[in-house]
């Protein structure tokens, strides 16, 4: 592949590495440092005139630093005369924030979209947006990958009883994500209606379809404190599910989430690596994680040959 540089900034240098790999190239060289006041300075260390540039940043860790990290290396880039700069944000920050949902409330997630387009972003690469509307925040090309490839593939491997499974999606938010994988697998689909006081509380949860005497796997796009899905996984089980799966995309546990997981009654949490989970993996031995480098890699391959990344959407050489 000619004319193309891939830089990885310090958010997830593993999945960076994996990606590039993949794609048999060298991660660019670049450093970043911070100044004794806190700011964040970045250094390009090798041209990329006239080249496509793809920055790789996930949304997690410290993520003030890692945003500002990202938009700084794009706009280096940008005025290092790069001839197109992708942003791969496989977890998108602020992606909660996506509506206004009570007054004077914030819609950060557009907030994040016009600082990337003014620092000089030319294309973003993410994956399972929160909200898909996120990406008419943009005025420039988005494409919203799915992890569903790399989970259809880890179900039908490691659920023996994945033909009398159920899918079930914690709340209305995800049944489209949760149905479009019952339909893939051919097996049913139930939907747990949750009622929330406040963010992170749940009060109150119903269960609508049938999960009795079958494997119930939960299917979200991201888990923060889990009191979400150890809450539904309760109610599976007491509605006579033999078995509880979660399968979620980004995987933030944060707060209490490991000891919820932990004493619940969950066979598996299988997040991907869209944020690093080797640390939580140590202290919680029900995750497992999903390598998704290869949708990243295919659609960075994709994307440089001017070839449609919709293909991902179903298939993808895993």
């Amino acid at each position: 592949m000619a004319n193309i540089k891939i830089f990885g900034g310090s958010s997830h240098q593993d999945l960076s590495q994996k990606i590039v790999d993949r794609l048999g190239l060298e991660l660019g060289k670049v450093v970043t440092k911070k100044f004794s006041n806190q700011e964040t300075c970045v250094e390009i260390g090798e041209s990329v005139r006239g080249e496509d540039v793809y920055i790789v940043q996930s949304g997690c860790g410290e993520i003030n630093d890692s945003l500002m990290e990202l938009l700084i290396m794009i706009d280096a880039c940008k005025i290092a005369s790069a001839s197109r700069v992708t942003a791969v944000i496989p977890c998108f920050p602020y992606a909660r924030q996506d509506k206004k949902d009570k007054s004077r409330a914030p819609i950060s997630a557009k907030l994040v979209a016009n600082m990337l387009s003014v620092a000089g972003a030319d294309h973003i690469i993410t994956m399972d947006l929160h909200a898909s509307q996120i990406q008419g925040f943009f005025d420039i090309p988005v494409d919203n990958l799915y992890a569903e490839p790399a989970v259809l593939k880890w179900i039908r491997e490691n659920i023996s009883e994945w033909r009398n499974c159920t899918v079930v999606s914690p709340d209305a938010g995800g049944a489209k994500r949760a149905t479009s994988i019952a339909h893939r697998l051919h097996v049913a689909f139930a939907l747990i209606h949750k009622e929330q006081k406040k963010a992170n509380e749940v009060d109150r949860m119903v269960l609508v379809g049938d999960v009795k005497d079958r494997v119930a796997i939960l299917v979200d796009d991201m888990a923060d404190t889990c009191g979400t899905i150890c809450h539904a996984a309760d109610k599976l089980l007491s509605a006579g599910a033999a078995r509880v799966y979660a399968i979620l995309t980004h995987g933030i546990f944060s707060g209490p989430a490991l000891a919820r997981i932990n004493s619940a009654c969950f066979e598996a949490v299988v997040v991907t690596n869209t944020i690093p989970q080797e640390g939580k993996m140590k202290h919680c031995s029900k995750i497992q994680a999903i390598d998704i480098s290869m949708i990243l890699a295919e659609a960075i391959k994709r994307t440089h040959n001017g070839e449609s990344v919709s293909y991902l959407f179903s298939h993808v050489p895993l």
